[in-house]
């Protein structure tokens, strides 16, 4: 029998900062960037009860670890549940099982922060918001610890929520966090734009973007979901997780090749492959670049070792065993 380590969703909350979970998964991109296998995330639908299964691995060989995701969400009970396994690089033994759910807003807003500080201008310090959920909160405490942020402005389609969440913000970070009454006034003179929603329709203009610019979009999970409008996509340095990512699930890609904007030559190179110095990332103060962030097993796992280093060290949650096959087959 091995032990493995079970750790609950109050196990790890507030287990570990933003700025450790971003410096966790640049270190997980850079060993993409040097041939760290990852796959982009494979869904199962189901039509009746609705829901899905997704799944998605990465190995991170220089961590030590290796594992991602499994989660489903609709069916009968119309919620979800992310169950995130750990296994040792080296040995394949399970080291945990994460109740992931609750890291998810911060293993994926480090991702985008690390978009940020592989693609953004150096000093960018004004940023847009377009959301004002959980994964818009975890996108911008995370790059408030990659870029020095003087004001962030903050737009979703209900006032309520986008005053509310602006509030919060604004009191929780060092800097001026204030809601906005359309698209337009959130991108106008923005250096930095992240939409972090569930949109199947482009959620500002990519005309009113300027110059020197970077977006990170990280609602772009499936062919249906288009934050980025084809314009947006056609002047930007384009940067995907995977870049098998792009021509299978990142519908705003998806969408300007249907409109014949780009070809499948636009990619220029996966994050990991910047971070890790094989290309250059932003070349100049004036292009447009953007960070296309679905998810992948490069974060979860980054992320999910972390914590699972930090439980072990401070004695949080409980063993459970796990039968190798060697026993478990030929057992009586």
């Amino acid at each position: 029998m091995t032990e493995t380590l079970f750790l609950t969703s109050d196990d790890v909350t507030g287990l570990a900062t933003p700025a450790e979970f971003v410096d966790a998964v640049r270190e997980g991109y850079r060993q993409r960037g040097e041939g760290a296998p990852a796959e982009p995330r494979t869904k199962l639908t189901n039509e009746e009860p609705p829901g899905f299964l997704t799944t998605y691995a990465a190995v991170l060989p220089e961590t030590g670890a290796m594992g991602g995701y499994m989660y489903s969400a609709g069916f009968g009970e119309r919620d979800a549940w992310f169950m995130t396994p750990v296994f040792d690089a080296e040995s394949g033994e399970p080291l945990a099982l994460l109740d992931g759910a609750s890291m998810n807003p911060f293993k994926t807003g480090a991702a985008g922060a690390v978009g940020v500080d592989a693609l953004a201008r150096e000093d960018a310090s004004t940023l847009a918001v377009f959301g004002s959920g959980a994964q818009a909160r975890g996108q911008l405490r995370a790059i408030a610890t990659v870029r020095d942020l003087d004001t962030v402005w903050v737009y979703s389609p209900t006032k309520e929520h986008r005053e509310a969440f602006a509030g919060e913000m604004d009191r929780a970070l060092d800097t001026s966090v204030a809601a906005v009454a359309s698209p337009a006034a959130a991108v106008e003179g923005a250096d930095i734009v992240v939409t972090a929603t569930n949109a199947s329709e482009p959620v500002f203009d990519g005309d009113k973007l300027e110059p020197g610019a970077h977006v990170t979009a990280m609602g772009q999970y499936a062919p249906g979901k288009r934050e980025l409008d084809a314009t947006t996509i056609e002047r930007a340095k384009y940067v995907p997780d995977l870049r098998d990512r792009a021509t299978k699930d990142a519908g705003s890609f998806l969408h300007a090749l249907e409109e014949g904007v780009v070809s499948e030559d636009h990619v220029y190179a996966e994050l990991g492959d910047v971070v890790a110095g094989e290309v250059p990332g932003r070349e100049d103060d004036e292009e447009i670049t953007v960070f296309d962030s679905g998810g992948t097993g490069i974060e979860t796992v980054a992320g999910a070792y972390l914590l699972y280093e930090k439980a072990k060290a401070e004695g949080l949650g409980t063993t459970i065993d796990f039968a190798p096959a060697s026993d478990a087959l030929t057992g009586e």
